[in-house]
């Protein structure tokens, strides 16, 4: 009897054996089958059914790693993370509150553009230090891209060309995305170029841009709206930064001037001067400061020419801390609007249904 009990044992585990090998054996057959496919399908095999093209795309785009982007100013980000989601690993070279003009790359911002897929900047000879290391980069990474956004909104007839930003010296005003429908346009340049890189979220990419493009559209309709609540005598501005060039046009307002020099240095007393002599010509009941720019000339201007002065005007430093609904380039625009709009006698309730949220999906 014990003897028939470990014959069937016996049995039993050579049984389960053999079953464990034929299923690892028909697994391995698998996985080489979908490699050789893969490949088949990269070549572009000409008797490739389209539905193993689809399942295979689905394969690669479950195991593949998700594109790594790198982008310059805070607002350029978001925008790039309420086109890519989930779908892509984002990093913004330029940290909050500092100058995007005068900011230097340190060793490990040169690293993290070394091992990007696709760096994602404004152009307009804003970064030509992320440009040059991007350059740089194809030496030994030729698959690098590279996306100006500004250089592929406006062409050179275009540009601006101010007090902060001559024509002298080459490069025209840079910033574009204060201009809502210059933002919206940045949002479907970035997706088209993550659709052409990852063709797999596709359909990601497009839906989350439609969403985002309704958002923007909503924020750039309530500024119209808006400004028409300040009287007309009062639409325009003086900056310390000549920041709003794009923007003025766009939403019936007239940039007067900037107290910044095109040296991103301190004005001198004779410019001052000129400032405060137009300040009291144009009798405009406020000037604006920068949270990033220092502020104490603009004090001296505001006290001399008995205005107004509001500091908390932002072009690239958004709202809130990351994280927070607020911390968003829409966010950053609604605060302006209530910064920028209430102290020249107008208010911002065309905007109130208009919530600062990101709203790319966490599928």
């Amino acid at each position: 009897m014990i003897q028939i009990i470990f014959a069937i044992r016996s049995l039993f585990i050579s049984s389960m054996l053999l079953g464990m090998i034929i299923v690892t054996s028909m697994n391995m057959q698998k996985v080489t089958a979908t490699t050789n496919t893969h490949t088949m399908n990269v070549i572009g095999a000409p008797n490739q059914s389209a539905a193993a093209g689809n399942n295979i795309e689905m394969t690669y785009s479950t195991l593949a790693k998700k594109l790594n982007v790198i982008t310059s100013v805070s607002p350029i980000t978001n925008i790039v993370k309420n086109v890519g989601g989930e779908k892509i690993e984002l990093s913004g070279l330029v940290p909050e509150g500092v100058n995007s003009h005068t900011f230097e790359l340190v060793p490990s911002d040169v690293v993290k553009v070394n091992d990007a897929d696709l760096v994602i900047i404004d152009g307009l000879g804003l970064e030509t230090n992320v440009e040059d290391v991007v350059d740089e980069a194809h030496n030994t990474k030729p698959n690098l891209q590279i996306l100006k956004l500004g250089d592929n909104t406006i062409t050179p007839d275009q540009y601006i060309y101010d007090f902060s930003f001559p024509k002298e010296t080459g490069d025209p005003n840079p910033h574009l995305w204060l201009n809502v429908a210059y933002a919206m346009k940045f949002a479907n340049l970035t997706r088209d170029k993550l659709m052409d890189i990852d063709p797999a979220n596709a359909d990601y990419y497009g839906e989350n841009t439609d969403r985002y493009i309704t958002k923007l559209n909503d924020l750039d309709q309530g500024i119209m709206h808006a400004v028409q609540s300040v009287p007309e005598q009062n639409r325009k501005l003086l900056t310390y930064h000549d920041s709003w060039a794009y923007f003025a046009p766009r939403y019936g307002m007239v940039v007067i001037g900037a107290v910044q020099p095109s040296d991103f240095g301190q004005p001198t007393p004779r410019e001052v001067a000129k400032l405060i002599d137009q300040i009291k010509a144009e009798n405009v009941p406020a000037i604006f400061g920068s949270e990033v720019f220092p502020t104490e000339v603009v004090d001296q201007i505001a006290k001399e020419a008995n205005v107004k002065i509001v500091s908390t005007l932002s072009d690239d430093d958004l709202p809130g801390d990351a994280g927070e609904p607020q911390n968003s380039y829409v966010g950053m625009m609604l605060e302006n609007m209530k910064n920028m709009l209430v102290p020249l006698g107008g208010n911002v309730s065309a905007l109130s249904n208009v919530s600062p949220e990101d709203t790319y999906s966490s599928n």
